[in-house]
């Protein structure tokens, strides 16, 4: 479901909202439908033993994978949070082995670092923020690697800070590459429809049960849709990764640049 207008809102007021949707339309239905129902099972007790079992039944299946989702959604999140961390860690490992080369390399490559690092923080995240796959980060990273190439050392001592630090420029590219790769990281649509027609059909099963007063059975019923609701919202706030309030953002690389003095 393309509905990535929702991570433009701010966590508690989309939670509020799918609470509000999810629990109008539970009791909208429940108005109508309960004429309807009454006709068919008849009066209070009516089938409520079976319906009763049925939504044991399917509340404990759509329980556990809807909890599955979710847990999956937070380790997915974790894993993107932790692999920014390294990310951030390789690039200060990058600065520095840089730092210890000799002048005018080293001013030159530090300041070609600080560049990046500010359009990381200023455009690039920005960008995965609305789901886009920057650019314009490779081309300045292009750019350090031609200087750093470049190089010739002079001595076996700059031989092998080169070397080291050649290793760390490959590594920080695949972190890097692996982050980019993750930008548009969300649950299938399958999955969504099998949330929604889920949460659906446990909220119709509260239809058929026969309660005498039409508030007990408005109140039962709205208390399952609003925790539905809840349930919805965890998994949505933290499907994308990069969008949204609960979002992975670039905390560590605000960090780093703060260690790296222009």
């Amino acid at each position: 479901m393309s509905f990535f207008w929702i991570y433009d809102l701010p966590n508690w007021l989309l939670g509020m909202l799918m609470v509000l949707v999810f629990t109008g339309l539970a009791a909208a239905g429940l108005v109508a439908s309960r004429p309807h129902v009454r006709r068919v099972f008849g009066p209070p007790p009516g089938h409520n033993d079976l319906v009763s079992y049925y939504l044991g039944a399917f509340g404990v299946f759509y329980g556990l994978t809807i909890g599955l989702i979710a847990v999956a959604s937070w380790q997915n999140l974790a894993d993107l949070d932790s692999l920014v961390n390294r990310e951030a860690a390789a690039l200060r490992v990058l600065d520095r082995e840089v730092s210890w080369y000799p002048e005018p390399a080293r001013s030159r490559l530090h300041r070609l670092l600080v560049v990046y690092v500010d359009y990381v923080i200023e455009q690039e995240w920005p960008a995965q923020a609305r789901g886009e796959l920057p650019e314009g980060g490779s081309p300045l990273l292009a750019d350090f690697g031609q200087a750093l190439t470049a190089f010739e050392p002079a001595t076996a001592g700059q031989q092998a800070l080169h070397a080291e630090t050649l290793q760390a420029l490959s590594r920080y590219v695949e972190l890097r590459r692996e982050r980019l790769f993750s930008v548009g990281t969300g649950l299938p649509e399958v999955v969504w429809w099998v949330l929604v027609f889920g949460a659906a059909l446990n909220i119709l099963l509260t239809y058929l049960f026969a309660v005498e007063r039409l508030s007990v059975h408005l109140l039962l019923t709205l208390a399952l849709a609003a925790f539905v609701a809840m349930l919805v919202f965890l998994i949505a706030a933290m499907d994308h990764p990069f969008r949204g309030d609960f979002s992975v953002g670039p905390d560590a690389f605000r960090a780093l640049r703060q260690q790296m003095p222009t």
